[in-house]
């Protein structure tokens, strides 16, 4: 008779181990912090208490290093964030808002992967084949190469995988599977963790390509063990909100890759549409005379985008002033206030301030930080910025201008769609003058020289 894999009960904060569920750790206390796993102890005289490896360690200066070969996709938003395109053999996983667009995504890319020539299995645990074929006709996908199946069984779908032998597999989502072999439920943090290390083991055995699409907690973050992103090898958030249609797709991880790199999306009746010049498409509403808006150059790994920052500031009757950021940290916007009342001698503890990205994306480099101070000044004073402006630096605390990276490739893009003037940290001023003679190249050193300016 074959033997059943044991599981047991473990706190996932001190170890203590129970024979059944318990919603506190009689150890050290904390509530919903015990789950089912596996028992990994060994019984006693087993080989593997005695097994030596069949390898040994050599320099690694001896070892051949190879370039992974990559399928490529003719969504080259999709091969960009990927590091040049899919690498046979790794995982990906998947996360976002639901309704954001993942399923729409990965199906358009099993589609330009079936032109290829490659297999893909596309298993659905939460829909249909119905629902799915549907969404495949809109979306105007005719491939034979890619099988699908509803399935939310492991035992059964990893029985598919080796009846089909695919290239890649597609699992949307990765918290609706579930072993037999476990008591608990389907998402549960012991189910996510052993399907998971089921799947990748597979997909390493096979060398074959995996997609895993996981939920997002209202955090935003992937839901289940923070170790499932750290056993995968790429990890992908497709980022954007249901009032917006763009989209942005972000790399967290990436072990074959930046993970600075970004691809941007317009969501449309006919799928995922991809934007090349994503700096019009943000700018294409922008308004010309109305205080507060500013353009500021940001790049993301090799891409510059120019995008537009809108700030509001106006006179609050609360005892405890409104600070409110959309697209940039709220932290960092609490610094730049600060910075700017108690350096620039602008008066806001009684001002409520909102700060926007227009067109929905999100800034993480503080490249953006003369740019927003800008803006807050526009609005403060009620004077409108010259619309062919652009501002780029970082701020300190002192109220300096700090230089930034890649200014070339900032101002380049800048002149690209039309920008006349560029307000720029005074230290890259001269060089950067040199390079670009027809814009209007403005140095600031300080925070208080753009009252002279604006």
């Amino acid at each position: 008779m074959k033997n059943k894999a044991k599981f047991i009960f473990a706190c996932q904060q001190c170890g203590q181990q129970y024979s059944k569920w318990v919603g506190r750790c009689t150890d050290c206390g904390e509530w919903n912090s015990v789950v089912e796993e596996r028992d990994s102890s060994a019984p006693a005289g087993s080989k593997s208490s005695g097994s030596t490896s069949q390898t040994s360690p050599e320099p690694i200066s001896q070892i051949l290093a190879s370039d992974y070969p990559r399928y490529v996709s003719d969504l080259p938003e999709l091969d960009n964030v990927l590091g040049g395109g899919l690498v046979p053999g790794s995982v990906v996983l998947l996360g976002g808002e639901p309704g954001v667009g993942k399923s729409t995504l990965l199906l358009q890319a099993a589609d330009q992967f079936g032109r290829l020539g490659k297999t893909i299995l596309y298993v659905s645990g939460e829909e249909s084949g119905s629902q799915v074929a549907l969404r495949a006709s809109r979306l105007g996908v005719s491939t034979d190469r890619i099988l699908f199946v509803s399935e939310t069984s492991l035992e059964s779908i990893l029985g598919h995988i080796e009846k089909t032998n695919p290239q890649i597999l597609i699992l949307d989502s990765v918290q609706t599977v579930h072993s037999q072999e476990m008591e608990s439920q389907p998402g549960s943090v012991g189910q996510l963790r052993e399907c998971s290390n089921a799947i990748i083991a597979t997909c390493k055995g096979r060398n074959m390509a995996a997609f895993l699409v996981g939920h997002v907690t209202k955090e935003g973050a992937i839901a289940g063990p923070k170790v499932l992103e750290h056993m995968v090898d790429v990890v992908l958030y497709f980022e954007g909100t249901s009032s917006q249609n763009f989209r942005v797709l972000r790399s967290n991880k990436n072990r074959f890759g930046s993970t600075h790199e970004i691809g941007v999306f317009e969501m449309g009746s006919q799928g995922m549409r991809q934007v090349a010049n994503p700096s019009e498409l943000f700018l294409s509403e922008r308004p010309q005379t109305i205080p507060g808006s500013v353009i500021v150059a940001s790049v993301e790994g090799t891409r510059p985008i120019l995008v537009e920052v809108q700030a509001l500031v106006s006179h609050s009757a609360l005892a405890m002033p409104r600070r409110t950021a959309l697209g940039v940290d709220q932290n960092r916007l609490c610094l730049l206030v600060a910075i700017l009342e108690k350096r620039g001698g602008y008066r806001l503890y009684d001002q409520d301030v909102y700060l926007n990205i227009a067109g929905g994306i999100r800034i993480n480099e503080t490249a953006t930080d003369l740019g927003v101070v800008a803006a807050l000044i526009s609005s403060e004073t009620g004077k409108a910025i010259n619309p062919k402006t652009v501002f780029f630096g970082e701020v300190g605390l002192g109220g300096e201008v700090r230089s930034v990276p890649k200014a070339a490739i900032r101002l380049k893009e800048a002149q690209r769609i039309g920008l006349k003037q560029a307000y720029v940290p005074m230290k890259i001023q001269k060089e950067v003058a040199k390079e670009f003679p027809q814009m209007d190249i403005i140095g600031i050193d300080h925070i208080r020289q753009l009252n002279q300016h604006l």
